[in-house]
């Protein structure tokens, strides 16, 4: 009689669950949030006022979140721009006496945007793109012309911006934390926009840290995951220190599974083979609306693509500077084919990618039910972005219901050529996820 119990219910659990079909409780994470086509990214640089005051209204229109990387040292309360090192008449005394080589071009570089004039600044920024170009001989010869100038009393002002000084924005860290709390990312662009790779070592970590110490205070955790460092450098350098400061840089993601294609790149997101590739444009002045658009386009053509824009200037400020009409039309697309396009800060999307690769989920199939528990192996508190589960449930099923922490709601049952199948939410560390039969 027992034998014969057993035998039963087991019967029923067959046909309840149909377990002879191996398709039914496999579950995968979709390579994009929403099991859209692709991601996209709007990020701006340099915390420029029109970028808050017209763009970001733009965006809020169309209820899309973007990143804005700012320039720290402008906010009033931060801490400011500073050389930190040696007595710099010090400094100053010994150029007229020792070129610069290689053991003094970063001390001399660090230093020389603070020696007094917007012209100074020019020399720092000139030097930097020198050097990281290769050509060092060069960036040696135009810092000692610069210090020549300052022995001589030849600097001038230029009344170019100095954007430790910028007084056209105006900005506050009471609008910048409302900013955050309504979605947007407000991440760092370090305190003064530097060239990094010219930098000694404490001033290389104070812009790194100093900037991070402040986001952290005014605003919180989630603005120190991303950061951008100034003039996108990919200086290796560079990247080894602010890779310990931040948790993820738009600059260089050193995931292997990841293809990064950056804006001076002809390389197109169909020529790599990689499971992502993080494609970054960066809309100027002379971009048309159409070939924006196009971008956009290659991405729902493709399956792996993540579009990274990259804006600047807004109306008539800032480097290549974009019109109010233009930003319309463009964002306006973008959320027109927001039905195959996850549009979502540069945080959101870097939390979720790894999250994927880094979470596994077990499965049982019970009668009428199927029961799943994922486990990340990322810090639960950092990461804690929505992943999106693509489960396959039995063919007899018309109706899903899903149980999470005793919160209870339906699931749009779909099919394609493989059957039946729901698509749902879950943190990356969900436990005891039940799907079943409506009316469980």
């Amino acid at each position: 009689m027992k034998y014969i119990c057993t035998l039963f219910f087991a019967l029923l659990l067959f046909a309840s669950c149909d377990p002879q079909d191996p398709l039914v409780g496999q579950t995968e994470i979709t390579k994009w949030q929403g099991n859209k086509s692709g991601a996209v990214s709007i990020t701006f640089d340099d915390g420029i006022i029109n970028q808050l005051t017209i763009a970001k209204p733009i965006l809020d229109s169309l209820d899309l979140k973007g990143t804005f990387y700012i320039i720290t040292g402008k906010v009033e309360g931060s801490g400011k721009g500073k050389f930190i090192g040696r007595d710099p008449q010090e400094i100053i005394n010994e150029t007229a006496q020792v070129p610069t080589d290689s053991s003094n071009l970063f001390e001399r570089a660090s230093l020389i945007a603070y020696t007094g004039t917007s012209e100074a600044v020019d020399y720092h920024s000139r030097i930097g793109s020198l050097y990281e170009q290769g050509k060092v001989e060069e960036a040696y010869s135009l810092t000692d012309e610069g210090y020549a100038k300052i022995r001589n009393g030849q600097m001038k002002d230029t009344d170019d911006i100095v954007f430790h000084d910028n007084v056209e924005d105006t900005t506050t860290w009471d609008q910048y934390r409302f900013y955050s709390a309504q979605g947007h990312e407000i991440a760092s662009h370090t305190v003064t926009h530097p060239r990094l790779a010219v930098l000694d070592e404490v001033n290389l970590k104070y812009e790194l840290e100093q900037s991070k110490a402040d986001l952290l205070k005014f605003i919180g955790e989630e603005s120190i995951f991303s950061a951008e460092c100034p003039y996108g450098t990919e200086n290796e350098r560079v990247m080894s220190y602010a890779h310990q400061v931040y948790h993820s840089l738009r600059n260089r993601m050193p995931e292997d599974w990841l293809e990064e294609i950056n804006r001076g790149s002809r390389l197109t997101p169909g020529q790599s083979e990689k499971e992502y590739v993080q494609w970054q444009r960066g809309p100027l002045t002379r971009t048309s609306t159409e070939e924006a658009k196009s971008w956009a386009d290659t991405v729902m053509n493709h399956d792996n693509t993540w579009l990274v824009l990259v804006y600047h200037g807004v109306e008539n400020l800032g480097w290549e500077p974009k019109k109010r009409e233009e930003l319309v039309e463009y964002f306006s697309y973008l959320k027109a084919h927001e039905d195959q396009l996850w549009i979502a800060p540069f945080r959101n999307v870097t939390k979720y990618l790894r999250e994927r690769k880094a979470t596994t989920i077990t499965t049982e199939i019970n009668s009428d039910e199927i029961l799943l528990n994922l486990t990340c192996s990322l810090d639960a508190e950092l990461y804690q972005e929505p992943l999106t589960l693509k489960t396959y449930v039995p063919k007899t099923w018309s109706e899903v219901a899903i149980a999470v922490d005793e919160e209870v709601s339906n699931l749009q049952v779909m099919e394609d050529e493989k059957g039946k199948f729901v698509i749902y939410s879950a943190l990356p560390n969900a436990k005891n996820i039940r799907l079943a039969k409506s009316g469980m």
